[in-house]
């Protein structure tokens, strides 16, 4: 007798989180891997059930939202220097915030 139920992948899996990490480091080619990793993460968000992944999805919905809110105030501010500015921050805050997440779901810790 063949079984069609699926097995179901243990939230104490970090592959998922790894994933998202890496459809976040996609965002200075196109901004859409990003946003998938966001929708990813918010369609996952009441099946985690180990606090390490918790806290890892929890931080990067913030740095994802955080960097398109800073992207949109860069976007919409009229002086040049000061849009490159807000893009330059947004940039630098949002690759320290993957790289500290991502070295942390690596040592197994939350964030």
């Amino acid at each position: 007798m063949i079984s069609t139920a699926s097995a179901r992948v243990s939230m104490d899996d970090p592959s998922l989180a790894h994933l998202l990490y890496g459809l976040m480091t996609a965002f200075p080619l196109f901004f859409l891997p990003t946003l998938l990793g966001l929708v990813i993460n918010l369609a996952h968000k009441p099946l985690s059930e180990s606090p390490v992944i918790q806290s890892h999805l929890r931080w990067q919905r913030h740095s994802i939202i955080g960097f398109t809110i800073l992207s949109i105030v860069g976007f919409l501010l009229s002086p040049l220097w000061v849009s490159v500015s807000i893009y330059v921050v947004a940039t630098l805050w949002f690759c320290h915030r993957i790289i500290k997440g991502w070295l942390s779901l690596t040592e197994g810790t939350a964030v």
